[in-house]
């Protein structure tokens, strides 16, 4: 079995959830995000996140504010709505429900050593 397509699939799944927890925290420039998800191990180039953002933003999940920069042009920075503080909220109770159950389907296969 290829293990690295299943991979691709939990981490792409779980992205706008690690993205909409970093905009909860902070208005944040995509630059940013990309590398808070780095530090947190997760891998993302810009040619995911900006489709990501700007579908969240066309949802009414994100809202963004341009900001001057010391280092070039004026940078666009993304925060949730109330919207997506809701939707977040919903995610993560989903998101809980989840580890719930792969943690007791992974407690009750006693044959399986992880």
């Amino acid at each position: 079995m290829n293990t690295e397509n299943a991979k691709s699939q939990m981490r792409k799944g779980m992205l706008e959830y690690c993205v909409m927890l970093l905009l909860h925290r902070e208005a944040s420039y995509a630059t940013d995000i990309i590398a808070q998800l780095k530090e947190a191990e997760l891998i993302v180039v810009e040619g995911t996140l900006y489709p990501l953002l700007s579908r969240l933003k066309k949802d009414g999940l994100l809202t963004y504010e341009w900001r001057e920069s010391t280092q070039g042009p004026p940078r666009k920075y993304y925060a949730l709505t109330a919207e997506g503080n809701e939707a977040l909220q919903d995610m993560d109770g989903a998101w809980n429900e989840l580890v719930h159950t792969v943690d007791l389907l992974k407690q009750n296969n006693s044959t399986t050593n992880f």
